[in-house]
């Protein structure tokens, strides 16, 4: 009898490991492709929104939704080794004007960001289908709150950004390309 249950597994298994592998295939070629990522992952959220908004309820995993996002949001924009609390013999990130740069490493990197992000509007989208989790609420609390949660979040984040000297973004930083002038061709021939 336990054969028959092992053999019965065997092809779901399989099956499993098949799409197991054909999914990281895929996830893997995506990582090149930031812009790609991030607009499926507007036009997933804008399918979620448009599903809560056309049913009038789940305001409830909506609110957790925000939680979630706002967690990955903070690891997203900290550094790998928090200066406040760790003492590290790594990179660590400059506390003076004298001392050597080191790149800003971040705890949650962009890809984990995006797919944890997309992974969250998923779940959240299946769960509008259960009657269960509709909630009863009075949703203009629950945003006020997340406001309020978010805008306290934020200022703590960019204090400490202030204080310990990092930019979690290239926006603005300076790009070095290389000499770029009028007798800088290798493939020009006389």
């Amino acid at each position: 009898m336990e054969a028959d249950g092992a053999a019965a597994s065997f092809p779901l298994a399989k099956w499993r490991g098949d799409f197991s592998r054909a999914f990281q295939h895929y996830l893997d070629k995506s990582t090149p492709h930031m812009t790609g990522r991030w607009l499926g992952t507007v036009g997933v959220a804008a399918i979620y929104f448009l599903r809560v908004y056309f049913v009038q309820g789940f305001y409830i995993i909506t609110y957790g939704l925000g939680i979630y996002l706002l967690n990955l949001l903070i690891g997203f924009l900290s550094p790998l080794v928090d200066p406040e609390i760790e003492v590290s013999d790594g990179p660590a990130l400059p506390t003076k004007g004298s001392d050597e740069f080191k790149p800003f490493v971040r705890r949650l990197p962009e890809f984990k960001f995006w797919y944890s992000i997309t992974k969250a509007f998923c779940v959240a989208f299946t769960m509008t289908f259960f009657s269960v989790f509709d909630v009863p609420v009075f949703w203009p609390i629950l945003l006020c709150y997340w406001i309020v949660l978010f805008v306290l979040t934020m200022k703590r984040q960019i204090v400490h950004m202030i204080k310990y000297k990092y930019v979690p973004f290239n926006i603005g930083k300076q790009k070095y390309g290389g000499k770029k002038g009028p007798g800088s061709s290798s493939l020009s021939k006389d």
